[in-house]
């Protein structure tokens, strides 16, 4: 349509989509490299008392040596969230439970309780460790590296 004054079209007329294509895109891809490569710069391992909202729970990541102590104690329940929890196994494991399905009726109904996580390679605990904090647990040690780092370390 053309401005029968100016016998020009209208501003909107002839721009071209695009730019704006080209740039929702690069985000897409931005977005989709950061969740792919593990969110870079989020650390798992920090203690959530760390964040505003998480109150009081934490979380520690340990290494073997450090873990093997924790676990040790009486008072501790270890857990092996490994699928499936028969490739992997420390001795003194309490509860096998999946890591994507952990069942409250089995932990310990003291949120308080020490939980000892694990599980092969350390992806599969550090999914279980949110689960159970999310739970409400208050105290939960992880394996870092899982039995995997354990193994390496001569155990």
């Amino acid at each position: 349509m053309l401005d029968e004054a100016t016998s020009t079209p209208p501003d909107h007329v002839g721009r071209s989509a695009a730019p704006l294509v080209i740039a929702m895109v690069v985000i897409v891809v931005a977005v989709i490299a950061y969740f792919a490569t593990g969110m870079p710069g989020m650390d798992h391992s920090s203690t959530t008392a760390d964040h505003a909202m998480a109150g009081h729970s934490t979380h520690r990541l340990m290494d073997p040596s450090s873990f093997e102590a924790a676990i040790a104690g009486t008072d501790v329940v270890v857990v092996n969230v490994h699928v499936p929890a028969e490739e992997i196994a420390l001795d003194g494991t309490n509860l096998i439970m999946p890591f994507d399905d952990l069942d409250v009726g089995k932990l310990p109904s003291d949120r308080d309780a020490t939980l000892a996580v694990y599980c092969r390679s350390g992806r599969m605990s550090a999914i279980a460790v949110e689960g159970l904090l999310a739970m409400g647990y208050t105290d939960v040690v992880e394996l870092e590296g899982g039995t995997n780092a354990w193994a390496a370390s001569g155990r």
